[in-house]
């Protein structure tokens, strides 16, 4: 499964560097917010791993959902003329820091404290 991971990141750093993918400035709205929401899914999936929680079927559904979502809600708003792209950034914006900040907590205990000693005993 890494290894699929590193081949799709390797092929996706290529497209990115050596083809010039161009999309209407019309739908820059949409690709942003479509972009957070991806963000979102990739640090919930981050979360997920390191508490040991991680499903890629949970992970890709939420990934497509979350995506449709945020373009949704940024075209309906657009049709209605009401900013609900404001939604899509205080919701995916929130849970991507909340989600940063579990990460961290996580990495922290993991990497930086020593449980096998009591502070308090002397």
């Amino acid at each position: 499964m890494t290894i699929a991971m590193m081949i799709g990141l390797g092929v996706g750093i290529f497209i990115g560097i050596f083809f010039d993918v161009n999309y209407p400035a019309q739908f820059s709205f949409y690709v942003s917010m479509g972009l957070l929401a991806a963000m979102d899914s990739l640090l919930g999936a981050l979360r997920a791993h390191l508490e040991g929680k991680y499903s890629n079927i949970i992970f890709v559904s939420g990934f497509l959902t979350n995506a449709i979502l945020a373009a949704a809600l940024v075209y309906l708003g657009t049709r209605l003329g009401l900013p609900l792209y404001y939604a899509v950034i205080f919701v995916f914006g929130g849970r991507l820091f909340q989600n940063l900040a579990v990460i961290r907590r996580i990495l922290i205990d993991k990497y930086f404290t020593k449980k096998d000693i009591n502070v308090y005993n002397k």
